[in-house]
């Protein structure tokens, strides 16, 4: 897993919650862009990027595959990555890979749905080891119903122990109904590269609770480290 979890804090919708984020030791904050009640403009996360303070990975979340507005998005947001929460679209991967080449990460989220068993874990295989060689990252999110992401439901980590065991070097990150409670366990299951949370970690749509924040980072920093685990 590299230098250790990677942690995202999705749907930042305020300076402040961001802020939280970094200060608090995440190494990627989210912005979406796709439909939601946690949905930003590119212009409104474009004000909130130039007045952090901290390096952090600042990621766009799409769900279009519209490649000049991508394009322009991650120039106006201050993007450093790019989640694609629909496809793929292998010419919009393409034409941001020729544009940006390695400045921009590229993640695509593939999405389990929550009543599913092990025969989802397959055909995901399959698709990540398509996805090899194209894009950075994996996102492994939960699908309820029409629901993509968002849903604060969880898929079954016990069948997707093999989806993510069996992903052969390829950054895959876990998400979908994460939270202070459960985040430690999601890691030990599944041994991912990243997490991922929006509603986890929220008082209300679109602004997150402090105290949840910080536990949530707090328990995946200790779930990836033994030692600290034993020690808390």
């Amino acid at each position: 897993m590299g230098d250790g979890m990677w942690i995202k804090i999705c749907a930042n919708t305020s300076v402040e919650d961001a802020q939280a984020a970094i200060d608090l030791g995440a190494d990627a904050i989210g912005y979406v862009f796709a439909p939601s009640t946690r949905r930003v403009t590119p212009e409104v996360a474009g004000g909130i990027t130039v007045r952090l303070l901290g390096d952090v990975e600042r990621i766009g979340v799409f769900h279009e595959g519209d490649l000049q507005a991508i394009r322009s998005a991650v120039r106006v947001a201050g993007l450093t990555g790019v989640q694609m929460h629909g496809g793929p679209w292998p010419e919009v991967i393409r034409g941001l890979r020729e544009e940006f080449g390695e400045t921009i990460s590229l993640t695509q989220t593939l999405h389990w749905e929550v009543d599913g068993g092990a025969e989802v874990g397959e055909r995901l295989a399959g698709q990540v080891a398509e996805l090899r060689g194209v894009v950075d990252r994996v996102l492994v999110d939960s699908k309820v119903g029409a629901a993509l992401g968002g849903t604060g439901r969880r898929f079954d980590w016990e069948a997707g122990r093999g989806l993510f065991a069996g992903a052969n070097e390829m950054e895959m990150i876990v998400a979908g109904g994460l939270d202070p409670e459960n985040v430690g366990a999601a890691i030990e299951g599944l041994r991912p590269w990243g997490v991922d949370v929006a509603s986890g970690v929220e008082r209300e749509p679109g602004r997150k609770d402090p105290e949840r924040l910080r536990l949530f980072i707090e328990r995946a920093r200790a779930a990836e480290n033994p030692v600290r685990k034993a020690e808390s």
